[in-house]
């Protein structure tokens, strides 16, 4: 068992074990959480500059059951874990998946949901996500995120130039625009965001969806290391609202398929 099996491991246990401790825990006032509005559904900004999305929903239904303040802080996505480690903000709830990498520099929750990655190409292009495919072609990607750390590793070696970009909405600016051929990203918030949009009309996701420990098993809210009294107040919140059928009635307003994480 690796290193990184034995820590989801750990932080599923502590899933498992923080209804028992619900009544013992700290109360928890304020939550500050970190947020990236650029990618919906998960978190956008209306034409008046509300904060909108899954994310946003989810994040406030849990500040709802602990009784606490949610105050969301917009940050880069690149940016977040440096600014959670410098105490900018309390928590990170902006679709960031688990992986190895950042269990080095910060802690999870429990897993609260799991989306797939995949690749989003012009309509008939032939694009998969595979080194003979993509050789030669140029692919866009949100800095900090898992579908850049495994472009770098998989692809660019190989041939294929990947572009790094400090937000989602600049990506698809230039995949229309025709500066790139292919965008990877997260296939929910493409599918529900970007594809369901005028100018992802000419678009689809393209070939299968990537699964590797790279992109890791799942999305969790990520927390300075050794936080553990907001930990467990947010783990048990979050197994409160599955109990009473909140996180669903949240998913199916942004989501046709269950994205739940399944025992």
């Amino acid at each position: 068992m690796n290193i990184f099996t034995q820590r989801l491991r750990q932080t599923l246990a502590v899933a498992v074990m923080a209804g028992c401790a619900f009544c013992a825990q700290a109360k928890i006032e304020q939550v500050r959480f970190a947020v990236d509005p650029t990618y919906p559904p998960f978190e956008s900004k209306t034409p008046q500059g509300k904060l909108v999305g899954f994310d946003i929903d989810l994040g406030n239904a849990l500040c709802t059951q602990m009784q606490a303040k949610c105050v969301w802080v917009e940050s880069q996505f690149d940016g977040m874990i440096p600014a959670l480690k410098a105490r900018k903000f309390d928590a990170i709830l902006s679709d960031m998946g688990i992986t190895e990498e950042r269990l080095k520099q910060i802690d999870f929750t429990a897993p609260l949901y799991d989306t797939h990655t995949q690749l989003i190409a012009r309509k008939g292009a032939g694009i998969l996500p595979t080194v003979e495919s993509l050789k030669g072609k140029t692919v866009g990607v949100e800095q900090g995120t898992v579908q850049e750390r495994y472009a770098l590793a998989k692809w660019q070696p190989h041939g294929v130039t990947v572009v790094p970009y400090g937000d989602q909405a600049q990506v698809e600016s230039d995949l229309v625009s025709g500066r790139l051929d292919a965008v990877f990203t997260d296939a929910a918030q493409a599918a529900i965001g970007f594809l369901k949009h005028p100018q992802g009309k000419d678009f689809e996701l393209a070939g299968p969806i990537i699964q590797d420990p790279i992109i890791g098993p799942g999305t969790a809210i990520g927390l300075r290391k050794g936080d553990t009294e907001l930990k467990t107040a947010l783990d048990n919140a979050f197994v409160e609202i599955k109990k009473n059928g909140t996180f669903d009635q949240i998913q199916k307003r942004y989501f046709a398929t269950d994205i739940s994480i399944q025992p």
